[in-house]
C-alpha cells in the first residue's frame, strides 16, 4: 500500500505542475495578444499632463538660526533659532527663553505651529521685545520656502529668515 500511495502522490503532484504550466502557458499567450491592435496603429502623439512644480521637502533635523524679520536683523550673539525633528517636535531658543512646540509642515509648503511652551526667564526689555516678535512669527506661520541656503517663512506678522547651522 506505502508504494502505491507514494505512486499517486507523485502523479497528482506531476499533474498539478503540468496543470501550472499549461495555465502559465495560456496567460502568457493571452498576454502577447494583448494590445496587438493598438501597436499596429500608428503612433499617436501622447497626452501629457502639465508639470506642476516640485514640492518641496521641508528640512526636518536641521536647525535654523533666524537672519531677519520683515528686513531688521537680529543682532546679538544669542539670535534665535529652531529645529524640527522627525516626530514634528519643535524646539529651540527665541533670544532669551527657550521653546517647545509641535510644527508640522503641510502639502503646498504650508507650516502649522502648535502653541508654544515658553522657559520664563526674564530678559533685557529689548531683547524680550524682539523675542515675543519672533515667537509672534513663528506661531502664526503659515508658508515656508528654501531660497538659495535660507528657509524663509511667511507669516501674518511678517517674513523670517533663517541660515542652516553648522
Amino acid at each position: 500500500m506505502g508504494n502505491a500511495m507514494k505512486a499517486m502522490q507523485v502523479a497528482l503532484a506531476a499533474g498539478a505542475v503540468a496543470l501550472l504550466a499549461s495555465a502559465t502557458q495560456a496567460s502568457a499567450q493571452n498576454m502577447m495578444g494583448y494590445g496587438q491592435k493598438n501597436r499596429d496603429k500608428a503612433a499617436q502623439p501622447q497626452y501629457i499632463p502639465p508639470m506642476k512644480a516640485q514640492e518641496k521637502v521641508f528640512p526636518l533635523d536641521s536647525t535654523w538660526t533666524a537672519v531677519s524679520l520683515n528686513g531688521k536683523p537680529f543682532a546679538g550673539a544669542d539670535r534665535p533659532s529652531f529645529i524640527i525633528d522627525k516626530q514634528y517636535r519643535a524646539r529651540g531658543f527665541g533670544g532669551c527663553n527657550t521653546f517647545a512646540a509641535t510644527a508640522f509642515p503641510l502639502k503646498e509648503q504650508h507650516l502649522a505651529v502648535g502653541p508654544l511652551a515658553l522657559t520664563k526667564r526674564s530678559c533685557d526689555k529689548a531683547v524680550g521685545a524682539s523675542e515675543m516678535q519672533f515667537f509672534t512669527a513663528l506661531r502664526t506661520s503659515g508658508q515656508w520656502d528654501l531660497v538659495g541656503s535660507q528657509l524663509v517663512i511667511k507669516s501674518q506678522a511678517g517674513e523670517l529668515r533663517f541660515d542652516r547651522a553648522l
